[in-house]
């Protein structure tokens, strides 16, 4: 009986890897913090700032 379970395991693992290969990946590829800052420092967009829309009272986007 061990030799069996032994040889089912060993088919079903090889069975689990294949489908994981074909199975689609959802993750982005790993882009390293290097590249990460020429690519922001090419576009011009200072890291960490971003434009925030507020609302201010009295500025004449409220009137009705």
């Amino acid at each position: 009986m061990n030799r069996k379970k032994k040889g089912n395991q060993i088919l079903k693992a090889r069975i689990k890897k294949a489908n994981a290969k074909l199975a689609p990946r959802n993750k982005a590829k790993y882009i390293s913090k290097a590249d990460r800052a020429k690519l922001e420092a090419e576009s011009g967009v200072e890291p960490g700032l971003e434009s925030v829309d507020v609302d201010v009272p009295g500025n004449g986007s409220d009137k009705k």
